[in-house]
């Protein structure tokens, strides 16, 4: 079925309308910042965008003005953009995370060393001490004296 001149006309206004909105940021609901969104706003059939049908040159347009937003850092999308954020957040997150696993397992291996040493400290005393007890030369010397200072009234 062909249209008339007014018709193509009236479609070709709509879809620039709904163009502008989509790319301002006015999502409906259920919809996205695409070409499949595009032709349900504007009231006309998706099929006419694509290939050489009357409306590709407003598809194309579409995709140059979204890209030419995208490059510019604006995201008209907000759940696109939440996504980008979130993706971003996310991101970070995990740096962070393995950061702290770095830590933990440095952390580890410094109370796994902290340990083995005191544990061979602790093994030298011993022999040390039984050394000491066995030999007769060495004499113990008494223990202090604890001494009570007078306390002040």
């Amino acid at each position: 079925m062909r249209i008339s001149a007014a018709q193509r006309t009236g479609n070709e206004n709509r879809i620039r309308a709904a163009m502008d909105r989509l790319l301002r940021g006015e999502i409906p609901p259920g919809g996205k910042c695409d070409v499949k969104t595009l032709p349900c706003e504007a009231g006309v059939d998706r099929t006419a965008l694509y290939g050489t049908r009357p409306y590709t040159h407003l598809r194309e347009e579409f995709e140059r003005r979204l890209q030419a937003l995208q490059q510019a850092g604006e995201i008209p999308d907000p759940r696109e953009a939440q996504i980008i954020r979130l993706k971003a957040e996310n991101a970070k997150l995990k740096e962070r995370l393995a950061q702290a696993e770095d830590e933990v397992d440095e952390l580890t291996d410094f109370r796994t060393q902290a340990l083995a040493r005191l544990a061979a400290q602790h093994a030298e005393i011993i022999r040390l001490r039984g050394t000491a007890e066995g030999a007769s030369r060495v004499s113990r010397l008494p223990a202090p004296r604890t001494t009570v200072i007078g306390s002040c009234s």
